[in-house]
């Protein structure tokens, strides 16, 4: 009786269930206003390039609102950089197709076996690159199958095919940017204002994230803080461009944030450092408004080792706070540097980040053949839409080969496609042929395309929006001479489903991406590395190091639902605690290089340093220990001895880092 009574009757059990189906729709009915703006000026921007395409009575206007949906991003910095590299892709590869069709006009084999080629090496490269330069290489290879797949019936004609795909592209961008311009009024002060917002959060939270360590041993609890908080300080530092972009031409704000994004990664380290220097750090952070820098400082003084403990006579707690507190306030300088640049500015800082040979190499293997096998595809079938089933084969591997991890991508992608293929035929079956005015084109577009807009807005449907946006226009297919008849549309839904199929296919079976194998291979990479930053040749600073690592580690946490959580737990507490052992190696190195030590310190540190670079300081680390505290000792001058705390200080942490992960730093 209890559990009947606790049970809701059936009538009501019913219109909760309704409720919530009604709710997760909620971003449709009661969207915010900026996700409503973005869909509203996206859709405009798609359907004017439609028309003007259609105006100009050029063969294919559908490619003209892909490019809008493709270039529009949520910020007008983003669409810009996506812009230019889409259009120096488009032209680089339509002289790419012009070249193969001209090399080989009677010679299918050879044609197909360099396109495959060719492509395959846009996506290789496109991998060791960031950000949207990467997608303008791996646009140059699908531009050149998509121009060179549509003049294999007519090849005399490539030129003019070449230019009317170029003019697509070029319309698009130009509509994406003409009603991003209306309706982005006050672009740069808003811009400077949101990366200024952006900057000091960031700061605030790496402050808090720091002040809040429970102990030496960082549980699974910090381990997922401070994973966030990289997540947040790598994906904003990838994006400062676009800020900078938005800002317009001739300034340094986007050097300025980028160093101050360095220095939080370096604050994260050096607190861990403190951590096993002092695990006692129990004081509570002082809760009074104050800077983010101020308040750090104050929480340093409250735990600060007293005069009573054990600590009191060892001073290597010292140089690792003046170091933290300096680095809070160099970034404390660099965010107000963003907001009045110094007189005559001429500040540059960039980082690099980890360039994965290995993931492009495969990357390209998977392209050239799954291209390969495309075109054979067609040959043993014969299939009239063949080169459409290339061409859309192309397009999707170019989409999805920047992507962390492909097979993931492309599972959401296939889903909209059959959203997008659903609606299409509604459209292009039902609805187009009646339609004989385009202010009624315009109408009947407007209400599919904003409710991608709206999905694309929303993370969990964005995989699914983004194939339903763009594909959506090329599936209707409108032209001014004539319509889709059930044949063709379903010929050309067929060709694209399939193609989505087939690369979801080639992912899973060539070549496929696995990412334990990744994980293993990053700690490799980050051992070498370790290791190597010890030589005095090298030129890697810490900054430089911890956004390497740190874009590594954020990778691997953007995947985090493929590994069990004790493997990534422990993947990422080997990631920090190498992080903050090279920072120190890359002390030691500093210290001998610019000569602060003594003649006896030097030569003792070098041959440590000599020592880690061949994997061997493990055993020898003890006895550099005891003759570092024995020079500390029969040091006579305050400077001697705070150099040698310093020294003591890196070789604690480093010892700790050995004791840690023997394996990753031996």
């Amino acid at each position: 009786m209890g559990a009947q009574t606790a049970t809701l009757p059936l009538p009501e059990r019913i219109t909760s269930v309704l409720m919530h189906q009604v709710r997760r729709v909620s971003w449709i009915y009661a969207p915010t206003l900026p996700d409503l703006a973005f869909a509203v000026r996206t859709s405009f921007a798609a359907i004017i390039s439609l028309l003007i395409a259609m105006w100009m009575e050029l063969d294919s206007p559908q490619w003209a609102p892909l490019t809008v949906w493709v270039v529009a991003q949520s910020s007008r910095g983003e669409s810009l950089s996506k812009a230019r590299w889409r259009i120096f892709g488009t032209l680089v590869g339509s002289v790419a197709a012009i070249t193969l069709m001209a090399a080989f006009p009677q010679a299918p084999g050879l044609f197909f076996t360099c396109l495959s080629l060719w492509i395959g090496l846009c996506c290789a490269l496109a991998t060791l690159l960031d950000q949207y330069r990467a997608y303008g290489l791996v646009l140059t290879g699908f531009t050149s199958a998509i121009i060179a797949t549509g003049a294999i019936a007519q090849p005399d004609d490539v030129f003019a095919i070449s230019v009317a795909r170029s003019s697509y592209i070029i319309l698009g961008v130009l509509c994406e940017a003409v009603l991003a311009v209306l309706f982005m009024p006050r672009m740069v002060e808003r811009a400077r204002q949101q990366l200024l917002d952006r900057l000091a959060d960031t700061f605030r939270a790496t402050c808090a994230t720091i002040i809040r360590h429970p102990g030496a041993q960082a549980g699974p609890e910090q381990q997922a803080i401070t994973g966030t908080l990289l997540k947040r300080i790598v994906t904003f530092s990838g994006q400062i461009e676009f800020s900078a972009l938005e800002l317009g031409p001739r300034n340094h704000v986007g050097d300025h944030a980028r160093r101050a994004l360095a220095g939080m990664l370096v604050m994260l380290a050096q607190a861990r450092a403190l951590q096993i220097l002092y695990p006692r750090m129990t004081a509570p952070p002082r809760m009074d408004g104050a800077p983010p820098e101020q308040a750090l400082a104050a929480w340093l003084q409250d735990n600060a080792p007293r005069p009573a403990t054990d600590t009191a006579d060892n001073p290597e707690w010292r140089p690792v706070t003046t170091a933290l507190l300096s680095e809070a306030t160099r970034v404390s300088n660099e965010i107000t540097a963003c907001t009045t640049a110094p007189r005559g500015d001429r500040f540059r800082f960039s980082l690099t980040s980890r360039r994965h040979m290995r993931e492009a190499i495969n990357n390209g293997l998977r392209a050239a053949a799954a291209i390969m096998g495309a075109c054979l595809v067609w040959e043993i079938t014969a299939w009239h839409h063949g080169p459409a089933f290339i061409s859309f084969v192309a397009l999707i591997y170019g989409l999805m080969a920047t992507r962390e991890n492909p097979l993931v991508a492309t599972t959401p992608f296939l889903k909209g496609g059959l959203w997008c293929a659903a609606t299409a035929a509604v459209l292009a079956l039902w609805v187009i042929p009646a339609i004989t005015a385009p202010e009624i084109l315009l109408m009947v577009l407007l209400v599919p395309m904003t409710v991608g807009g709206l999905a694309a807005r929303r993370p969990q449907l964005a995989g699914y929006a983004f194939s339903f946006n763009m594909f959506l226009p090329v599936l209707i297919g409108p032209i001014n001479q004539g319509r889709f008849d059930e044949i063709s549309f379903l010929n050309n839904t067929m060709a694209f489903l399939a193609s989505i199929i087939f690369v979801l296919l080639t992912y899973r079976l060539v070549v496929p991406f696995r990412m334990d194998v990744h994980v293993r291979r990053t700690e490799i990479w980050v051992s070498l590395r370790l290791r190597h930053l010890a030589r005095m040749d090298t030129r890697t600073d810490a900054p430089a190091w911890l956004a390497s690592c740190a874009s590594s580690l954020v990778r691997i946490l953007f995947q985090a639902n493929a590994l069990p959580p004790p493997v990534l737990g422990a993947c990422v507490a080997r990631q920090i605690m190498s992080m903050t052992v090279g920072i120190y190696i890359i002390r030691l190195r500093e210290l001998v290089r610019e000569g602060q030590l003594s003649k006896r310190a030097e030569r003792i540190v070098t041959l440590f340093l000599a020592r880690w670079d061949r994997g061997q300081a493990a055993s020898m680390t003890p006895y550099i220990l005891a003759w570092t505290r024995h020079e500390q000792a029969r040091a006579t001058t305050p400077r001697a001895r705070a150099q040698m705390a310093e020294v003591l200080a890196c070789l604690h942490i480093i010892t700790a880092g050995l004791h840690e992960n023997p394996d990753v730093m031996a």
